[in-house]
């Protein structure tokens, strides 16, 4: 009996390891962690550099064009201050995702070779910003954002929940033509999914997706701070699909909820099966047959996927998660204030 009751009691203490072990890592910890890290390692003209009140109207001022920006940039850090800067960027990310942001990062070098020098604000890889709001901790209330040309990623933190978005990632060139890096696509599955979702309509629904034999020019939302689309959702709704069709869409969708680090990536993944099918749609502006000029968008009443490659004969693509009511955390402050009041 004594035997039994041992073992009943070691796992019994096994559970509450495991439990502590799991809460030791929720993703808010992780976050604060690298980014009081990254901080520390700073000097006080870089910090001040870096940081700003999490009231800062600057938290909401993000855009993914080739600029010069607040926050402390890779070309001013020492390189252990690099490496801390990119675990902070990992802290956010799936191992795809953080792929991702290191090879777009990697891209301004391919442009700076193909202008010959001449491109925007000189191409640079280290043109890359990080800014911190606020003062990290598990559960306080701030936020950060890694970004520069074609990579913005914006997390805000409250309460120990974290919120994601908005999240980019775009790709000049979306193909590399030329060179040692020849035949490199790193948006590849962003694009190639929408067309296979795409080729899967029967030829009456593809009629209803396609709203538009005219490609859009660009994302629809651009680097707006409150993420809108004007009149009613268009295109072919979820509940006109076949199964096969929808899981199709979870594909496409999954692809960009994975781009960030697995907690954050299942609650995204949690969001998109509660959205009724009759109210999520996907649609397409453009050409049909692939390498043409092309825009799609699926659209629920929670969240917007968005993703063009129009600009550049084709060749550049733009790719963008947004929450209606949650992009940099404004539903959790919202819940947070409301809470304390």
């Amino acid at each position: 009996m004594k035997h039994v009751w041992f073992r009943v009691a070691a796992l019994s203490a096994a559970a509450l390891l495991l439990t502590a072990a799991y809460k030791r890592t929720e993703q808010a910890t992780v976050m604060a962690d690298a980014a009081n890290a990254f901080l520390s390692s700073l000097w006080a003209d870089q910090k001040a550099t870096a940081t700003y009140t999490f009231e800062d109207d600057q938290r909401f001022d993000w855009h993914f064009i080739p600029k010069l920006r607040k926050g402390l940039s890779f070309g001013a850090m020492q390189p252990f201050q690099q490496k801390l800067a990119t675990s902070l960027l990992a802290a956010g990310l799936s191992q795809q995702g953080l792929i991702k942001a290191e090879t777009i990062m990697s891209l301004d070098q391919v442009l700076l070779l193909l202008e010959g020098g001449a491109g925007p604000n000189r191409r640079d890889p280290d043109n890359y910003y990080v800014t911190i709001f606020g003062t990290p901790a598990a559960k306080g209330t701030w936020g950060y954002r890694v970004e520069g040309h074609h990579l913005s990623q914006n997390f805000t933190i409250v309460d120990g929940r974290v919120a994601d978005s908005p999240s980019f990632f775009g790709s000049n060139p979306a193909e590399v033509k030329t060179g040692p890096r020849k035949g490199l696509r790193v948006l590849a599955a962003e694009d190639d999914f929408g067309y296979e979702l795409l080729e899967a309509l029967d030829n009456s629904q593809k009629e209803t997706a396609v709203v538009d034999k005219t490609a859009l020019k660009d994302i629809i939302t651009m680097a707006s701070r409150k993420a809108a689309l004007n009149g009613a959702p268009n295109g072919l709704a979820a509940a006109k699909m076949t199964a096969a069709q929808y899981d199709k869409l979870l594909t496409l969708v999954d692809l960009y909820a994975n781009n960030v680090a697995p907690q954050m990536a299942e609650q995204r993944m949690q969001l998109a099966r509660k959205q009724p099918k009759n109210a999520t749609f996907f649609a397409w502006t453009g050409d049909t047959a692939r390498g043409g000029l092309h825009y799609y968008r699926v659209q629920t009443p929670a969240f917007l996927i968005e993703m063009d490659c129009t600009q550049d004969k084709g060749n550049h693509i733009h790719s963008v998660w947004r929450d209606y009511e949650g992009d940099f955390g404004l539903d959790l402050l919202k819940t947070h204030y409301a809470a304390s009041h």
